[in-house]
């Protein structure tokens, strides 16, 4: 399966819901704009429809993306195989 980027999410402040945006701009600090960026352990998180949607079920509600606090939420990565510092090419974008 081609792994896509499903949605790509900010918050503004910390503890609030992440919400869609049209873009986002990676840099050495993780999400401009976002209230994670920083230099710490955190700074770009991802999570995969598939654990999306199996939550979904369990939950008995539709969820919207970035509800998990995740900055980029992808299909077709298993990213629980992933490791810090992976790199991935999803397009022209690495």
């Amino acid at each position: 399966m081609k792994i896509k980027v499903i949605s790509v999410n900010i918050s503004e402040k910390k503890g609030t819901v992440k919400v869609p945006v049209g873009q986002i701009e990676l840099n050495s600090n993780g999400v401009a704009g976002d209230a994670h960026a920083g230099k710490w352990h955190r700074q770009v998180s991802l999570l995969g429809t598939e654990s999306f949607r199996k939550f979904e079920i369990t939950a008995g509600r539709a969820l919207q993306y970035g509800e998990f606090a995740e900055n980029i939420t992808t299909e077709g990565i298993v990213l629980y195989e992933t490791h810090p510092l992976d790199r991935f090419v999803i397009g022209d974008v690495l």
